[in-house]
């Protein structure tokens, strides 16, 4: 039996909103990151660290919030939390320039984007167990197009006003959502078991689940690494401006805003989700190989416009195979593994870059992603299965406890 605190009529709608405005929030700071701080007087492995924590501690935070989710049922209140520590995080980075700051307030970043699990989740269950995959596309294009207008805002503001602006504004932005999460619908499955140590281990243990989420730590090396890490240094080298520095990754972003869409919605259903990510793969792999040898600004955005929307198929799709075949009572956990897995990949990719940049240069790192890339959809294709199958939920005694 499933009740509902109100009514749902505006319960999508609201939530998008909301969703976007976390996103909007999140990203006036992720893409300048690296060259803010490198304009602070950072050296290349420093901004590498910087940009990472927000990975690290996703990594360290999601499987708590996915399993305290699945076993309170209270998904709102996570996505509460982590409006309001976006929100604190962008006045933070507006008031101090110390590093040591920095280093932490990325980190308390990275712990509201933690809470996407109950993003994902929640709006998922508006939906039916097998309109997953579609319903993971929809989420995942508000998701982009947050990320796509945070960008510009932040870029525009940037150039306009300086870096600070760029902050102010992700704090306003995150103050709105929080207001706005006040009224989500909170869906209560009244007769849901609460996950157990078995349950849990069960997940953890969950073959098509490690699988999906290795190609997913591989996905974010390659995402941290160039157009939310280093593409936008390597743009500054080409002359690129503040603004110029945003609508490159405005540019990158509209792609996978698209890619969601088509992917997760028509073409997964269409072509096989194992072919979407498969090509996904392709296309980031080649086109973050290309950038070395891209020597004016508007070729560079064309090529990560082009690996933008192979990330939009990969990713989007990777995401709904995550939970696509668990129970409900085992979704936030499940979803919960998978963040904190591809969080790894969020914190190995600017870390790594950072160290080839100052070893060698940013142009091998850049060729030895993009050989990655490649590698990561011959790998693709030969462990994700077509269609995995849907598990049933556990017999569960109604005194079940952790």
């Amino acid at each position: 039996m499933t009740s509902m605190k109100s009514p749902s009529s505006y319960r999508i709608p609201l939530f998008c909103i909301v969703t976007l405005l976390f996103w909007m929030s999140m990203y006036t700071s992720v893409p300048i990151m690296a060259p803010y701080v490198e304009f602070l007087g950072g050296s290349h492995q420093l901004a590498g660290w910087i940009v990472g924590m927000y990975g690290i501690s996703q990594m360290l935070l999601r499987i708590p919030v996915g399993v305290l989710s699945d076993r309170f049922h209270k998904r709102k209140l996570f996505i509460t939390f982590g409006l309001l520590f976006t929100g604190l995080s962008g006045l933070g980075l507006w008031i101090t320039q110390d590093f040591t700051w920095i280093l932490l307030l990325r980190a308390l970043a990275g712990a509201a984007a933690a809470t996407w699990v109950d993003f994902t989740v929640l709006f998922t269950s508006y939906y039916k167990h097998e309109d997953s995959t579609k319903a993971i596309g929809t989420i995942s294009f508000f998701n982009s197009l947050g990320q796509m207008l945070g960008i510009l805002m932040a870029g525009w503001a940037a150039d306009s006003m300086g870096w600070e602006a760029a902050f102010v504004m992700g704090a306003v932005l995150g103050a709105l959502g929080l207001a706005g999460s006040f009224f989500l619908v909170e869906k209560i499955e009244v007769d849901s078991p609460k996950i157990t140590l078995r349950g849990i281990g069960v997940v953890a243990t969950d073959r098509t689940l490690l699988y999906v989420s290795l190609l997913a730590i591989l996905s974010q090396v390659l995402i941290f690494a160039t157009v939310f890490g280093f593409t936008p240094v390597y743009a500054t080298e080409l002359g690129a401006d503040k603004f110029s520095l945003a609508l490159l990754t405005f540019i990158s972003n509209v792609p996978v805003a698209i890619a969601s869409l088509l992917g997760g919605r028509r073409w997964a259903a269409k072509f096989g989700e194992k072919r979407v990510i498969v090509w996904g793969f392709a296309l980031m792999g080649l086109f973050t190989f290309t950038i070395p040898f891209t020597h004016y600004l508007w070729v560079l955005m064309v090529t990560q416009a082009l690996a933008g929307f192979g990330r939009g198929l990969s990713f989007t799709v990777l995401m709904a195979l995550s939970i696509k075949h668990m129970p409900s009572d085992k979704r936030a956990t499940a979803m919960g593994f998978f963040q904190a897995i591809y969080g790894l990949g969020m914190f190995v990719g600017p870390v790594l870059m950072g160290i080839i940049g100052d070893w060698f240069a940013l142009t091998h790192g850049f060729i030895v992603l993009g050989l990655l890339g490649i590698l990561s959809s011959c790998l693709s294709h030969w462990i994700i299965r077509s269609e995995p199958q849907v598990r049933q939920a556990e017999p569960h005694p109604n005194t079940a406890s952790l």
